[in-house]
């Protein structure tokens, strides 16, 4: 469920290119390594507290546990906005990619929303049922994207690239060149949801021990996977030229190497897995925020309605349809507002959703550090101390990168950006609000014991 999230061909198809041509060229690759490393300081101290959270929720959870019932409502909120505001976006990158596909096989040119439509109605069918079925289906999916770029690497590889294998993912020299700043935030974005190890914690059978291990899993497997593929990928037209042709064509980057690489049939199947990653990870992020309503739900937060599971699929298939409502809305609004698809539904979202997790990876490291601040548990100081420090001090950088840049990810306008940022700290404010509310009716104002 993780990695579908991240999208893996949904990255090294869309991301990769921006971060070759914007941020610090034949140097993107080891941006991946630097974000892995920072994400995985981030995770010691994200699973050192896993065994004191007992509720499913992930960073609204851990934020409570260490600082109180408002500020986790707060933290919730944001969260939800987040996530949902990437689950809408993404169909605006699904819908043209569908219709890319049905034109590539000699089918007529169609509008982008009948495709994002489409999708919706298998999303919400599959966010009806069980966990189990959503997570059979991505299991299929998510193997067959990685398996096809992995045939691509390894040509690529094997022929020796354009002309000898970069050097640029070890030269510090092509690391530090152009914007690394913008080629961290781009590397950031890409890792987005694996946090969902803790949502699913209730249906894990031992989530003590399957939330850490799935977690370091997934954090390890995708970092090596877009690292080793975006070096790949520099590697088949040589440093300069995977620059230039990521900057004039990144929209066809990745199809114009696998053709280069794997021929025609490679490249058809590629397009054909782009798409069905985009739906991956919309059902991936589908599932996620429908635990955050489920969630909210049974802490009396939101409706008690959408608290209930189904009685035969255990789903919360309430709080699922109450998302697939928000995200129908926007869907329709996008269509009716004739807003592009890609350059400003997709866009503005994201931007959106790449502040928003960012801030949640800050406060759950602060709340980490707050809540073994006097007593360790048990625990090394690295693991409850040192490392989520180091964790903090890498996530706030890449903050104030994000900030910086947060113009140019929702499309050059400074009115967009300011908006984003109010609509984030108005969900926080909201949540705190309405959390503390609810807490003095239950009780719930305190830290967890």
């Amino acid at each position: 469920m993780v990695v579908a999230a991240a999208a893996p061909l949904g990255v090294i198809g869309g991301v990769v290119p921006l971060g070759l041509a914007a941020g610090n060229g034949a140097g993107f690759p080891a941006t991946f390594v630097a974000a892995t490393v920072i994400l995985l300081f981030f995770a010691v101290g994200f699973t050192a507290l896993t065994p004191y959270v007992e509720e499913a929720g992930a960073f609204f959870s851990y934020v409570r546990t260490a600082l109180g019932f408002p500020v986790g409502i707060g933290i919730a909120f944001l969260a939800l906005l987040s996530y949902v505001a990437l689950e809408a976006g993404v169909y605006g990158l699904l819908g043209p990619a569908g219709a890319g596909v049905v034109e590539l096989f000699g089918g007529p040119s169609l509008p982008w929303w009948l495709f994002a439509a489409a999708a919706f109605l298998v999303t919400t069918y599959l966010g009806y049922r069980n966990i189990e079925l959503s997570s059979r289906v991505l299991a299929v999916l998510l193997t067959a994207e990685i398996a096809i770029v992995l045939v691509l690497d390894a040509v690529i590889v094997a022929r020796g690239g354009d002309h000898g294998l970069s050097s640029g993912i070890v030269s510090p020299s092509a690391i530090v060149s152009g914007s690394l700043g913008i080629g961290l935030l781009f590397a950031m974005i890409s890792y987005v949801g694996f946090e969902a190890t803790a949502i699913f914690r209730d249906e894990a059978r031992t989530p003590e021990r399957t939330i850490p291990r799935a977690t370091y899993t997934a954090l390890i497997l995708v970092g090596v996977f877009y690292a080793i593929t975006s070096w790949a990928l520099v590697s088949g037209w040589g440093d300069e030229e995977a620059v230039a042709r990521a900057t004039d064509a990144g929209d066809t980057f990745l199809a114009d190497t696998a053709q280069r690489y794997i021929g025609v049939v490679g490249t058809d199947i590629i397009a054909v897995l782009y798409f069905t990653s985009l739906f991956a990870c919309i059902l991936a992020f589908h599932n996620v925020a429908s635990r955050y309503v489920f969630a909210l739900a049974q802490r009396d937060v939101l409706p008690a309605s959408l608290s209930y599971a189904h009685a035969r699929h255990g789903s919360p298939h309430q709080a699922s349809l109450w998302i697939s409502g928000v995200v129908a809305v926007s869907i329709a609004l996008a269509a009716i507002l004739g807003l592009d698809p890609a350059a400003q539904f997709y866009t503005w979202f994201a931007g959106t959703t790449t502040v928003g997790f960012v801030l949640l990876l800050i406060a759950t490291s602060v709340a980490v550090l707050v809540f073994f601040a006097r007593d360790r548990r048990g625990n090394s100081v690295w693991r409850v101390r040192v490392a989520p420090a180091l964790g903090l001090v890498g996530l706030t950088t890449a903050l104030v990168l994000i900030l910086t840049n947060l113009k140019d990810l929702v499309g050059g306008s400074s009115i967009l950006a300011w908006i984003v940022i109010a609509l984030l700290a108005g969900s926080f404010t909201l949540g705190t609000v309405v959390g503390g509310r609810v807490g003095e009716k239950t009780g719930q104002t305190g830290v967890a014991a």
